[in-house]
């Protein structure tokens, strides 16, 4: 029997990582679930988001499940710290971040795909006075470890740090910023990383009859990092000549979102812009609460929901808080594991259900977050698993 790590994390993970196992549980997956201390608590209490022990337990059994995290800004994070941990130079850093660097989960594969009868689809006008709902059917593939996002930065850069920066010609309109006024990040990225990411992307097209990858970079502005992710896909794409290589800058992709989005088919970005447009595309099929993603690496994969930890919901009682996300992350590590059948059956169940209609949550009903959406209507978080369970019956 396989073990998963359960990992809740902090919020609203703690109730959709429960539903999600409800559901695998009803479709007859078979596994052990050890649990991870992650989050905000072991931040606050051991100085460390992220500790060595979940970590060894990921090592051990290679897939995990995740909730969601809190995170927050550099100084409120270390105000927070237990008093025995104050201004021992403990800094902050994403425990999700630090599972991707660490694990080198380094291919991000973000689906959104529409579901029929969603109230929450994207609609536009079709030039006749109606309306027309487009079948959004994208799949990000972003680079998870990278980028934007790979973490070296400095506030108040060191001199050999700033005298490195000095090298390039375009420093010289910031000769006059003194150091401790200005902030610096890198995005960083590299030719073996860049490849694996988008061979991943045609590939995955490949397998699943997509018939084009759009690289959605900045290589205009960007000339020498958005550069290699378009001058590598060019490379690649002469392996797959069924699939038509697009490439759109970050800006424009996020304005095409709501003219034709029912044209792209496999997307692929670096870390932050992967990001940003995961998340503009599961905003046209219905928002956080139905976009899940998968984290992979050569060993150790984790699958989550985009949301974050919402913690304004967590202490709702019965909770209100769309678990679908967090359900189709757990399809996706069925797919990871072989376990094919056992996701199609459970998509099946979500389909049915959104297409039914007749149980909602509070985000698809429209209503605002509160405990009185369930006076109103809405179903619970355990009501639309118990719906999705029904189904699988």
């Amino acid at each position: 029997m396989r073990t998963i790590v359960a990992l809740p994390g902090d919020g609203i993970g703690k109730v959709v990582l429960d539903e999600s196992i409800r559901v695998l549980n009803a479709v007859g997956f078979e596994a052990n679930y050890v649990h991870g201390d992650i989050g905000w608590e072991f931040w606050c209490k051991e100085g460390n988001a992220l500790p060595e022990r979940t970590i060894k337990l990921l090592e051990e059994h290679k897939i995990g499940l995740f909730g969601a995290i809190t995170s927050k800004p550099k100084d409120d994070a270390v105000k927070e710290l237990a008093p025995e941990l104050q201004d021992k130079g403990y800094v902050y850093f994403s425990p999700i971040v630090g599972l991707r660097q660490h694990f080198n989960l380094d291919i991000c594969v973000r689906p959104c795909k529409a579901f029929k009868g969603n109230p929450l689809n994207f609609i536009r006008k079709d030039g006749k006075g109606g309306f027309e709902e487009p079948a959004v059917d994208a799949v990000i593939f972003r680079q998870n470890t990278e980028g934007m996002y790979g973490g070296i930065e400095w506030t108040n850069p060191p001199k050999n740090v700033r005298d490195a920066f000095e090298t390039h010609p375009k420093m010289k309109g910031f000769k006059h910023v003194p150091s401790e006024e200005m902030a610096i990040s890198t995005r960083i990225v590299t030719k073996k990383a860049t490849e694996r990411i988008i061979r991943a992307a045609f590939e995955y097209a490949k397998k699943f009859g997509y018939k084009n990858v759009t690289v959605c970079e900045k290589p205009n502005v960007l000339r020498e990092t958005s550069g290699m992710y378009l001058k590598t896909a060019k490379q690649i794409a002469k392996e797959f000549p069924g699939i038509d290589l697009w490439d759109t800058n970050i800006d424009a992709q996020m304005m095409w979102l709501t003219k034709n989005p029912e044209n792209y088919g496999v997307l692929v970005s670096e870390n932050m812009f992967g990001d940003i447009i995961s998340d503009g595309f599961a905003g046209l099929v219905g928002g956080l609460g139905f976009a899940c993603s998968a984290n992979i690496g050569d060993e150790v994969a984790v699958f989550e929901p985009t949301h974050g930890s919402a913690p304004k919901y967590a202490e709702l009682n019965p909770s209100i808080v769309n678990p679908i996300a967090m359900i189709l992350s757990a399809c996706m590590m069925l797919d990871h594991i072989g376990e094919n059948d056992k996701a199609e059956k459970i998509r099946k169940a979500v389909a049915e259900v959104i297409g039914e209609g007749k149980v909602k949550t509070y985000d698809m009903m429209k209503l605002r977050g509160s405990a009185k959406a369930i006076d109103e209507g809405a179903a619970t978080t355990q009501q639309m698993g118990d719906a999705i369970i029904e189904k699988l019956k």
